[in-house]
């Protein structure tokens, strides 16, 4: 995992959960890579973003998906 900010050339997709409210609450939005997840606070676009390689994202939504992080 890093906290170094990607350079955002504008080819990223930045997307918010489907359980966000729009509400201005607390949220992070994710944008996906061939190489990893990318996560950063939704009211900072700006700010630092956490870089997540692809498989252990993978393994952490799967993890959520299924229950064993609740």
């Amino acid at each position: 995992m890093s906290t170094a900010k990607p350079k955002d050339d504008g080819r990223l997709t930045w997307f918010t959960s489907t359980y966000s409210n729009g509400a201005g609450g607390e949220c992070v939005e994710c944008a996906l890579t061939d190489a990893c997840a990318l996560v950063r606070d939704s009211k900072s676009a700006r700010g630092p973003v956490v870089t997540v390689r692809s498989g252990a994202w993978c393994s952490f939504v799967e993890a959520l998906q299924h229950g064993k992080l609740a």
